[in-house]
């Protein structure tokens, strides 16, 4: 997998290419100061994954990400939590948080690498109820992930996090994630409505897990999953505050 690094501090640089040549999957194909003149790179080599700064003096990282017209994986990497939501808005993989300790890097690049190699696989996902219709009492679903049918608890559903063509399932009490080649439209015509509220263009959240809700975040456990603008209203509403 081909990386390259942007970073205005060569110390921060420096960082991430050790981490990266632990990594035995991880080939570092170019570290630049200036993200402009990784431009060229990204255009004629084969880039999976970028590691990308956000406060840089030329461009942010937030605007050249944007300007990328055909993007690979990306993570930004920074000493400032405040953007985490907007990083995420543009479908960041990860958002690491300076000084990045290396099994969050780690937890954040194999991520890409799960994501990849769904991506590879030539049959897509979907989403099976247990009849094969949706009823009231729908306990579970079948998700389609990589080879296998995988069974869901819908009580066990935390939120769902959107990436790039894929959905992340977020389950309790478990540190694994089922990655499904699926859209939101399709699962959430499975999901009960009353359950399962669309608060982001990339997060449906279950409310018996929402903990708080802070202005324009909602706090599942210690993750503050952001409520987008065209959301809000259907999602007070629902909530009655």
């Amino acid at each position: 997998m081909n990386c390259i690094i942007i970073d205005d501090e060569p110390l921060a640089i420096e960082v991430l290419s050790g981490y990266c040549k632990k990594l035995g999957f991880l080939e570092e194909v170019g570290s630049y100061t200036n993200p402009l003149d990784a431009i060229s790179v990204i255009k004629e080599k084969q880039v999976d994954l970028i590691f990308c700064d956000i406060e840089m003096p030329q461009i942010s990282g937030l605007e050249f990400i944007s300007a990328l017209e055909n993007r690979p994986y990306f993570i930004f990497t920074t000493a400032y939590s405040q953007y985490a939501v907007e990083g995420f808005e543009l479908n960041a993989t990860d958002y690491l948080v300076k000084p990045i300790p290396y099994h969050r890097f780690i937890k954040a690049v194999s991520r890409v690498k799960e994501l990849m190699s769904l991506k590879e696989q030539p049959v897509m996902a979907n989403v099976f109820p247990s009849n094969g219709e949706t009823t009231e009492n729908q306990k579970f679903i079948f998700v389609k992930s990589e080879h296998e049918s995988v069974k869901i608890n819908l009580d066990d559903i935390q939120y769902i996090q959107g990436l790039k063509d894929y959905l992340k399932i977020h389950i309790v009490d478990s540190n694994k994630t089922i990655l499904t080649l699926l859209s939101f439209k399709e699962l959430m015509d499975k999901l009960p409505p009353n359950q399962f509220i669309r608060v982001h263009k990339s997060f449906v959240v279950n409310v018996n897990f929402i903990r708080t809700v802070q202005r324009n975040r909602i706090v599942i456990d210690d993750i503050r999953i952001p409520i987008g603008d065209s959301h809000k209203a259907q999602f007070f509403s629902i909530l009655g505050i």
